[in-house]
């Protein structure tokens, strides 16, 4: 029997995205009906998907999405076999995400220009991810009320599961500045309760708040691939390097799996190494 998965939104979307591009290449290539996919035809996308510059990561996410797909075709009797379970992907060796340093946030944090309208929301943003470690898809739905700017807490609901989470005095009176001075004058009706509005007024998008981020780290002048998950990712490495227990950043994080929430002791353990080699005087003595 066909278990059905709740997954994210994000989640689904992705694994819509994968069948349909899958679903085009194989038209393209004279397969209308996908019953009659085997695993050479699976091969020689695998082969295609790498010609084009997918990374690994994309590439067995799309043949995993392919997988579900089947199954779901043989449920409906539309398939009798899942030709993607017979696809075998190399391996690849676990890629850790980038961490920023202690100067490097305070870098990104002061690009922002808070004496304009945009550069004060930005600010709020990036302090509120930072001291919460909170998902950008979770920021961006946050309404006005799940800030509680007196007790310094944010309220934050992923799934069915609501969780409190601490915030820093600086980032209160980061959003503190910019929901009294300027969310009021760029809120318009379709704004509804959402915190954090884009300039036409509209509660912000996910992707728009993933480009605000790049334009920052590019402004502060950052070599490091930074994304919004490098904000929750540093967030959680600096609570664990400063004795944070790792359950309570599990509680913070939202993992509903602890093994999940481990995978910061491995950065800490690589994160220590790395500064033990470059200071310690007799490191690198043979």
């Amino acid at each position: 029997m066909l278990k059905q998965k709740s997954v994210s939104g994000n989640t689904f979307d992705s694994y819509v995205r994968d069948v349909n591009f899958f679903l085009e290449y194989a038209s393209k290539n004279g397969i209308c009906n996908p019953a009659q996919v085997d695993k050479k035809f699976l091969d020689g996308y695998v082969v295609y998907m790498k010609s084009n510059n997918k990374s690994c990561a994309t590439v067995v996410r799309n043949i995993a999405s392919i997988r579900s797909f089947y199954e779901f075709l043989i449920y409906k009797g539309k398939s009798d076999k899942n030709p993607a379970k017979l696809v075998k992907l190399e391996r690849q060796p676990k890629k850790f995400p980038e961490i920023l340093s202690g100067d490097e946030i305070e870098l990104l944090l002061s690009q922002p220009d808070i004496s304009e309208s945009k550069g004060c929301r930005d600010k709020a943003m990036l302090e509120l991810l930072y001291a919460t470690g909170i998902r950008a898809s979770e920021l961006v739905m946050l309404d006005v009320g799940d800030i509680h700017l007196n007790a310094g807490t944010l309220s934050c609901s992923s799934g069915k599961t609501k969780r409190t989470i601490p915030v820093y005095p600086t980032a209160v009176a980061a959003v503190s500045d910019y929901i009294f001075r300027v969310r009021s004058e760029i809120i318009t009706p379709d704004g509804g309760n959402a915190l954090f509005i884009n300039l036409n007024g509209k509660r912000l998008t996910r992707q728009g708040f993933w480009k605000i981020v790049k334009g920052y780290a590019k402004q502060a002048k950052i070599v490091k691939e930074i994304t919004p998950c490098t904000l929750r990712h540093s967030f959680a490495l600096h609570l664990l390097e400063n004795g944070a227990e790792l359950k309570d950043i599990q509680a913070m994080l939202g993992h509903a799996d602890i093994s999940s929430t481990q995978m910061y002791v491995h950065l800490l353990n690589d994160h220590f190494k790395e500064v033990y080699n470059k200071c310690h005087p007799r490191a690198k003595l043979g």
